[in-house]
């Protein structure tokens, strides 16, 4: 199924094509009305270089006045072989789509509403019949139906028209038409960019997201960078300052050497506040006594990482590289 953009906006044009697999565009008067385009020759040259096929009005009052207007528009440089002329369906508008198919143009007669005025279309020989599917659903009438029933006409009676699903209001329509083997749809800038949208498949992305990085990037990459550090000789008020202002819940210990004496949390200070007072405050950390510090090379990758958070049910893990205290990992960092 072939698959146009329905636009005449500038950066939607630009962008959509940029994706490098869509068939054409479709554009409207109404459609340049609405973005403020005056000159509308010079827009269409413009936005036929951008696209590989362009589908625009061509209209009239007359066979003759349609033809003329085609006509016109390949005279000031539209490519007759990339350019499709649209025409409201009508007696006069299927009797100018057969003068100008003969004459090696390509035509779609839009605006159909009963499989009659496609079959007319069709016979015609329109390259293009084109049922409006929302504007017939507003009315309560059955568009798909509809729809079914012009690719069945086509195919029964070998006709080489493409049915292009159009007035497209939802992602649902797009389901719709490739269900009803329809050979070509229209749809507008908003509905083209969701149409490969769902959760699910947002919710593997991301799942995949996380396990390569888990498996592929090491502690070091992504442990913060701050470093709260305390010597042994600093009193506790001051590690508790620097904890607050680094804004993790655990300060290193390190002594004179740089080698670790222990990791002190904020766990630990509302435990010796439980049980010694407010005199604690006045202790160095050097008198503190410390278990062993849950600790993880830097080199490490973030799966062990993952697992040690998980194992120990901590939030910080300290980080040694060649045996000495590096920095924090917490567990937000994953």
């Amino acid at each position: 199924m072939e698959l146009y953009l329905d636009s005449a906006d500038r950066q939607e044009i630009e962008e959509a094509f940029g994706f490098g697999f869509l068939d054409g565009l479709t554009t409207t008067p109404t459609f340049m009305h609405r973005h403020g385009i005056d000159d509308i020759d010079a827009y269409l040259l413009e936005i036929a270089e951008i696209v590989p096929v362009l589908q625009v009005e061509a209209l009239g009052d007359t066979s003759d006045e349609i033809r003329r207007e085609a006509i016109r528009q390949v005279e000031i440089g539209l490519d007759p072989g990339r350019t499709v002329f649209k025409i409201p369906v009508s007696l006069e508008g299927v009797k100018a789509c057969r003068r100008l198919t003969d004459e090696g143009l390509l035509v779609n007669v839009h605006l159909v509403y009963t499989l009659q005025q496609a079959y007319m279309a069709m016979h015609a020989g329109a390259a293009y019949v084109c049922p409006l599917v929302g504007r017939l659903q507003d009315q309560g009438q059955d568009a798909l139906a509809l729809v079914a029933d012009s690719v069945d006409a086509v195919e029964r009676y070998g006709y080489e028209t493409k049915v292009m699903f159009s007035s497209v209001r939802h992602v649902e329509h797009v389901r719709n038409a490739l269900q009803l083997g329809a050979h070509t749809i229209t749809v507008p800038f908003s509905i083209l960019t969701r149409l490969t949208e769902n959760v699910f498949t947002t919710v593997g992305t991301d799942q995949f997201r996380v396990h390569t990085r888990m498996l592929t990037k090491s502690v070091g990459d992504v442990m913060n960078s701050v470093n709260p550090l305390v010597t042994h000789d600093t009193d506790l008020r001051d590690a508790i300052v620097k904890m607050t202002e680094y804004g993790f819940g655990c300060v290193t210990v390190i002594d004179d050497d740089g080698g670790l004496v222990g990791v002190f949390t904020d766990g630990d200070l509302r435990r010796l506040l439980q049980r010694n007072g407010r005199d604690v405050l006045d202790q160095r950390m050097g008198d503190l006594e410390y278990g062993s510090a849950i600790s993880v090379d830097s080199s490490a990758r973030l799966n062990e990482a993952s697992e040690l958070f998980h194992r120990h049910k901590v939030d910080n893990l300290l980080v040694l590289e060649h045996g000495r205290p590096t920095g924090m990992l917490d567990i937000q960092d994953l």
